[in-house]
């Protein structure tokens, strides 16, 4: 399974910083960074491997706003995905 996620940011620099220094939460909670992507300086897109899908939907719906907060995240999407 893997989950696909866009981040609306009010600066990039911030966000990226922030980004990387949760990393190590992220993968506590079942998450790994395959992919990251800058769609411009505003939005950024996630590719991450999940290896527990239900540590990963907890940490999303509670831990993940204080990086959130830290980031300077306005806005997100997250979408749990498997190969068809």
């Amino acid at each position: 399974m893997q989950m696909i996620a866009r981040y609306s940011v009010a600066d990039y620099a911030r966000f990226r910083a922030a980004f990387d220094a949760d990393a190590e939460d992220r993968g506590l909670n079942g998450l790994s960074l395959l992919q990251l992507w800058r769609e411009d300086d505003r939005n950024a897109w996630a590719l991450f491997s999940v290896g527990d899908a239900r540590a990963a939907r907890a940490w999303l719906e509670g831990a993940a706003a204080v990086f959130h907060s830290q980031a300077g995240v306005d806005a997100t999407s997250f979408h749990f995905v498997e190969t068809a």
